[in-house]
């Protein structure tokens, strides 16, 4: 192939690869999508220096892919996320690098926290986002998903300006069991651990692990409950998750809504109703309308029941960047 180091330029974002790095990279053309690599849940807590350490963050994921006619915003499931999120366009457009694909995470903060339930809030007030970018797939040309991760960080670090809106993820060597701790301890969501000598790897994989702080997990509204007392629209989402194809009970979830939510979500599940449940376990509730389990609600919670349901749910907001039949319990 081309050595990319034969065409230095002022700026040359391969002149810190090695010669062996080097060979690793594919000249390729920009692609129109990528499957994101994904994290595999896991209670176990390690140090170990053949791994790095990253915040894990509450937002929503986005492949940006920036070519020729500018940037598009991908979520995990290929939606255009540009008209939700124009300022992260923009900064990319405006930026030097020319073709590039990125990996990261789009995120507000409430305090000193990512918050998924805030960056819900941006239809019904002005919330400031920021995108970020924890890993780039192509660059100038060039696929680097061959390359180990350390690598891939390196290029991240010159491939583009970190300004405005465009914010480098932090990650650390070592001491994973300390940082899961102190992690906790700030209220964050957990971390996630990458293997430092790892390729990117599309789908999911144990080169990339979730040590996760609270309960959170996203799962399918299979129906709701009429609304009572003040309450309009509706009362309570019926939930559950995927297994072995039949969509298992979960609980309900009748805490952190706002009105406005409540209109939305009443608006997108109106025509989704159907007379059967959906569930394949009996659900004992009364006057309840049952949905096409199509929408994908992010709960908060404190822990599974041992009959497999939610203790203490609370309702975070919609999630429009996962299809409903991807939605397993997380073990």
């Amino acid at each position: 192939m081309d050595d990319p180091g034969a065409r230095l330029q002022p700026r040359d974002p391969f002149a810190r690869l090695s010669g062996d790095e080097r060979a690793m990279l594919r000249s390729a053309p920009l692609p129109e999508r990528v499957e994101p690599m994904k994290a595999v849940l896991t209670e176990e807590r390690f140090s170990d220096p053949a791994w790095v350490f990253e915040r894990k963050l509450d937002g929503i994921r986005c492949i940006a892919i920036k070519g020729d006619r500018g940037t598009h915003l991908l979520s995990r499931n290929d939606l255009s996320l540009n008209a939700r999120f124009p300022e992260i366009a923009a900064a990319l457009d405006a930026d030097p690098a020319e073709q590039l694909v990125l990996d990261g995470e789009v995120v507000a903060f409430s305090g000193g926290q990512t918050s998924f339930e805030r960056l819900q809030q941006r239809a019904e007030r002005h919330v400031a986002v920021y995108l970020y970018a924890f890993d780039v797939l192509y660059l100038a040309g060039y696929d680097t998903t061959r390359l180990p991760l350390h690598a891939r960080r390196r290029l991240l670090r010159s491939a583009i300006d970190f300004h405005g809106p465009l914010r480098l993820i932090p990650s650390r060597k070592r001491e994973g069991e300390r940082l899961a701790k102190e992690a906790c301890q700030r209220g964050w969501e957990g971390l996630i651990a990458k293997r430092a000598d790892a390729p990117y790897t599309h789908g999911r994989s144990r080169d990339w692990l979730k040590f996760k702080c609270t309960a959170e997990q996203e799962l399918v509204v299979g129906g709701y409950t009429a609304p009572r007392g003040s309450r309009s629209e509706l009362g309570a989402l019926l939930l559950g998750h995927f297994e072995d194809g039949r969509l298992r009970y979960a609980g309900k979830v009748g805490t952190g809504f706002t009105a406005a939510t409540l209109a939305d979500l009443a608006a997108r599940l109106a025509p989704l109703r159907r007379d059967t449940t959906p569930f394949a376990d009996i659900v004992r509730e009364p006057h309840v309308t049952w949905v096409e389990p199509q929408l994908v609600a992010q709960v908060g919670f404190t822990e599974w029941t041992r009959d497999g349901r939610l203790r203490h749910p609370r309702y975070l907001g919609l999630r429009e960047d996962k299809a409903a039949e991807e939605v397993v319990r997380e073990q």
